[in-house]
């Protein structure tokens, strides 16, 4: 057989699935017009979206103005607004010992803590490596592959690889006693265990940041960097006047997932100190996640409650970020 004749029924072969579907579309087309025709190809997505996302924060909904720690809707009793007075209830929101759910205003104020200084630590990170590794240096690809390596590894191995090196008999203890430094708790002390929480949170997630901005410089024209080497613009200058206002929407963007993933941490810090030492590392995604499913009784309309405040916040984040951005545009 020759080539053109083996080109023409491999064609012949791809147009099969199109020619059996063809009869429908047509009739489509016909019954629908082509200004609704649209609609049948976004139909799938839109159920899908309707299914897995709309019903359940419906359900949410239903579940946070109902009590008792029955799970079908139908045996709950409507309690209106009761579990989110029973969430704001606190004599003083800068003592959550005042609160009379203390646990969740100490959560808030943990998340309020590590969202930015892990957000800004993880952007820095990330524009810092990809400005490094969009230069011409030895074994780029090698480099970049490594920094991009932990996003690849589920949560539970990134925290229980940490918690190994992290223990008190663990890697990085035998290391410095070879030195005669003293044994720390890494993970036994407050500070600490917030300072590891937020190091190996962004360890294991920078590189999907990194490579977000890594496209973001190599779409930048190098006759710009030409224009400012001409002008004998120092590195610096270079950065701040030239590659910073041209990366500002992939910044913007990156700034934004940043903050959403920061808010959302759950895996990594419930495996690695279980939100411990006291609740000094909990955030308020585990306090959710514990009030509905690991205490006895759940609570299941305060979990939801909760769930739904934090939503109603990233809300507003995100509404706030499209402004940002369409004034950009603008």
């Amino acid at each position: 057989m020759t080539n053109g004749a083996m080109s023409s029924a491999v064609g012949a072969l791809a147009s099969l699935p199109a020619r059996a579907v063809e009869p429908f579309w047509k009739w489509a087309q016909r019954r629908l017009g082509m200004k609704a025709l649209p609609w049948l190809f976004l139909l799938p997505n839109l159920l899908i979206i309707f299914t897995f996302a709309l019903i359940p924060v419906a359900i949410n909904v239903v579940f946070s103005i109902t009590g008792s720690d029955n799970l079908y809707p139908s045996q709950r009793p409507f309690i209106g607004l009761s579990n989110y007075r029973t969430l704001a209830d606190c004599g003083n929101f800068l003592d959550p010992s005042t609160c009379s759910r203390d646990l969740f205003w100490r959560a808030v104020g943990n998340s309020l803590l590590f969202v930015p200084l892990q957000t800004l630590a993880m952007v820095g990170v990330a524009l810092m490596t990809a400005i490094a590794l969009n230069k011409k240096i030895r074994a780029r690809g090698f480099f970049r592959g490594v920094f991009f390596f932990p996003v690849m590894l589920s949560p539970v191995v990134v925290a229980m690889t940490w918690q190994w090196l992290l223990q008190r008999n663990g890697v990085l203890n035998a290391i410095i006693s070879l030195f005669g430094a003293n044994r720390a708790s890494w993970l036994a002390d407050p500070n600490l265990a917030f300072f590891w929480s937020i190091f190996v949170t962004v360890w294991a997630h920078c590189g999907f940041f990194m490579i977000i901005l890594l496209a973001g410089l190599q779409s930048i024209p190098t006759d710009v960097y030409e224009a400012a080497k001409m002008d004998r613009a120092s590195p610096f200058r270079v950065f701040w006047k030239v590659t910073i206002p041209l990366l500002r929407p992939v910044l913007l963007v990156v700034f934004v997932l940043a903050v959403i993933r920061s808010v959302q941490t759950f895996d990594e810090i419930y495996v690695l100190t279980g939100g411990g030492p006291g609740s000094a590392t909990m955030l308020v995604v585990q306090y959710i996640y514990e009030t509905g499913f690991a205490q006895q009784p759940r609570n299941y309309g305060l979990a939801a409650a909760g769930s739904l405040i934090l939503g109603f916040v990233l809300l507003i984040f995100t509404l706030v970020q499209l402004r940002i951005s369409r004034g950009e545009n603008d």
